[in-house]
């Protein structure tokens, strides 16, 4: 399904044919509607503060003075960014109480400096620990995909991403930390960004891991990501353009990324490559045994457990008892690892980067399947904890690769319209962001010819 961009809207804005105060009533309208899914997608709206958003970029852009190519646009933001004189939440009932942020988090400003038009905060996995979108507190937002079903959205940002697809919001902001803006993206049918973790300040954002977490835009299209990030960076060189596909090489991981594919994915992604060479891309399939040993170097919980625990220790002191029981679990393995673990795990990350970064030197891009299966249902994972934590550990397992490596990566649609939607992931090592961009949007703009 063809979601309207960001680059269509603004056309719009500017040829007169609607107001940004038409565009934010229609959001909220979705987003209100007791039929539609708004009441799982958001944890809060700001229905005032859109209108008022929306007006005065309306009367800006009558004087000649729109702000930028996102000015009047709605834009929804994950229940992890401080907003001045709210209390950050994060999908979770425990911080309930707790005292209101004082300043509003860089990213946003960013963004509002820009003219977007925030219309709510975006229900998430409970602090943002699971790539499966499921909340207790909030509720499910249902997958546009068989939503006679009920199929999970993917998460973290599992809000974020139907406030988009269900047409709440142009863009949701999400946190990806191991894949919580490409899971939902790839499962929901969007394109999602995932930038080089340092690119996008993450202060005033309510942490998973202040190792791995990155900030990054869910959206209709690689250009609206590309559009976002270059907002949220503060990166005022201009827009990346397509690459060249003909004499690219890209390189697709045989180790682990290919494992345990179902049959609609697998069938998306050969499409894809095909596609790939048959527009004259090198596409290669290379070894890296490096993946096959992240499993093991992460086995006692990896960063975000360790530095999770170290911000929720107190909170679970006071509120523990309101806590999701499989965010919680998750979140207390870090009591368990060691000063000495930690220091060993940042010196084997930096190994692993290297011994990843030597495989793939003299590549353009790497090119895998963002997630194994297609969007699963809600009922199964909410009932089985087995079923819950082995789904949760496949729909992370690619993702989890690039922000091990620092690196950056995008999620895209490579399905056929009509079927469920498959995510094919481009990535690259750190501060290739612009590359990896120009790549997708090449590689975007052939998959979207007949």
């Amino acid at each position: 399904m063809k979601y309207p961009t960001l680059e269509q809207a603004a056309a719009q804005l500017r040829q007169g044919e609607t107001s940004a105060a038409n565009l934010a009533e229609t959001a909220l309208a979705r987003a209100a509607d007791p039929a539609g899914e708004g009441a799982r997608v958001f944890t809060r709206r700001y229905p005032d503060q859109a209108r008022a958003a929306a007006r005065a970029a309306d009367t800006l852009r009558a004087a000649g003075l729109a702000r930028s190519a996102i000015d009047g646009l709605p834009v929804s933001i994950k229940d992890l960014f401080d907003v001045a004189g709210e209390t950050t939440t994060g999908g979770s009932v425990a911080c309930v109480g707790e005292p209101a942020a004082t300043v509003t988090a860089p990213a946003i400003q960013r963004l509002l400096a820009a003219g977007a038009v925030i219309v709510g905060r975006t229900n998430m996995t409970e602090f943002a620990f699971s790539g499966l979108g499921i909340n207790p507190h909030y509720g499910t937002p249902r997958n546009p995909w068989d939503r006679a079903t009920g199929r999970i959205p993917g998460g973290s940002s599992s809000g974020a991403a139907i406030s988009v697809t269900d047409g709440m919001a142009y863009a949701g902001i999400g946190s990806d930390t191991g894949g919580s803006v490409r899971i939902p993206a790839a499962l929901c049918g969007l394109a999602g960004f995932k930038p080089t973790a340092h690119r996008v300040p993450t202060q005033g954002v309510q942490p998973l891991s202040r190792t791995l977490d990155s900030i990054g835009p869910l959206a209709p299209s690689v250009r609206c990501c590309a559009t976002l990030d270059a907002i949220m960076a503060g990166d005022n060189a201009a827009v990346a353009r397509p690459a060249e596909l003909r004499g690219l090489r890209l390189a697709v991981p045989a180790t682990v990324a290919l494992d345990g594919l179902d049959d609609a994915v697998s069938a998306a992604f050969s499409n894809a490559l095909r596609r790939l060479s048959a527009a004259g891309a090198l596409v290669e399939e290379i070894a890296i045994p490096a993946f096959a040993q992240l499993a093991a170097i992460n086995a006692k919980g990896g960063f975000p457990a360790a530095e999770a625990y170290a911000w929720h220790r107190d909170l679970m002191g006071r509120a523990g008892d309101r806590y999701d029981p499989r965010v919680i679990s998750r979140i207390r393995r870090g009591q368990e690892m060691m000063a000495a673990d930690y220091i060993d795990l940042l010196a084997a990350r930096q190994a692993w980067i290297a011994a990843v970064q030597e495989r793939i030197a003299g590549y353009d891009a790497l090119v895998l399947p963002t997630v194994p299966i297609v969007a699963p249902a809600i009922a199964p994972l909410s009932a089985s904890d087995d079923a819950y934590y082995a789904t949760n550990g496949a729909i992370l397992r690619n993702p989890v690769l690039i922000n091990f490596l620092d690196g950056c990566a995008l999620s895209l649609p490579c399905h056929e319209p009509g079927t469920a939607p498959v995510g094919l992931m481009i990535a690259g090592a750190r501060d290739t962001d612009r590359r990896i961009l120009s790549i997708g949007m090449a590689v975007e703009d052939l998959l979207a010819t007949a």
